[in-house]
């Protein structure tokens, strides 16, 4: 009993015994997801993006598409009928930055590749309320005006490589190639199509 009121009463002593029992907790609970197979190893049928996916990300990065919508379905019972398979870990092992997100103004967009067609998506994009009315999503008419150059793919799929995606020089080789005079509206689409489809609908 001496020793709770010791503590109690040393707000210095207390902050350390917090700090190690918080870090212990770290230990046992985080440190060995590093060492699972089902967190380190991609999912079957998992590859690096193509050169045009990729930059597709970069544009669903760059508009923010990911403050408004999340990519991580929990394990719920509601959100896996509403959304498809829950998340797992080897679906994001070439993720970096990754892209679960926290906030659902939107829907999540973890499954949402193969779900409608390339036609929805480029009107959806362009202007929301033409297929959904009641949407608050804004719109991103510039999509079909700017055009990639392919400059500097190659140079992404190298940094990429460097924290650990099996890209290969054949694909740095025919990276700019892939995506020279294609639209940004195309690439994220391409991006968004094939988002969750190694998983989609399965229970």
């Amino acid at each position: 009993m001496r020793g709770h009121d010791f503590v109690e009463k040393n707000i210095g002593v207390m902050i350390v015994l917090v700090v190690v029992a918080i870090s212990f907790g770290a230990l046992v609970e985080i440190v060995p997801q590093f060492f699972l197979p089902q967190t380190t190893q991609p999912i079957a049928g998992l590859k690096p993006l193509p050169a045009k996916e990729l930059e597709g990300r970069d544009v669903y990065i760059r508009e923010g598409c990911h403050v408004c919508h999340t990519q991580m379905v929990r394990p719920l019972r509601a959100e896996v009928e509403r959304y498809g398979h829950y998340s797992v870990a080897g679906e994001s092992v070439y993720e970096h930055p990754f892209l679960w997100g926290s906030k659902r103004t939107g829907p999540d967009l973890a499954r949402v590749g193969k779900r409608y067609s390339d036609e929805w998506h480029k009107a959806h994009l362009f202007n929301p309320r033409n297929v959904v009315p009641q949407s608050i999503m804004p719109a991103y008419p510039w999509l079909y005006d700017n055009v990639l150059d392919g400059k500097h793919t190659a140079d992404k799929m190298r940094a990429l490589k460097a924290v650990g995606v099996p890209y290969t020089e054949e694909d740095f080789a025919g990276a700019a190639k892939a995506v020279k005079g294609i639209t940004e509206m195309d690439a994220l689409v391409a991006y968004m199509q094939q988002l969750g489809i190694l998983l989609t609908h399965k229970r």
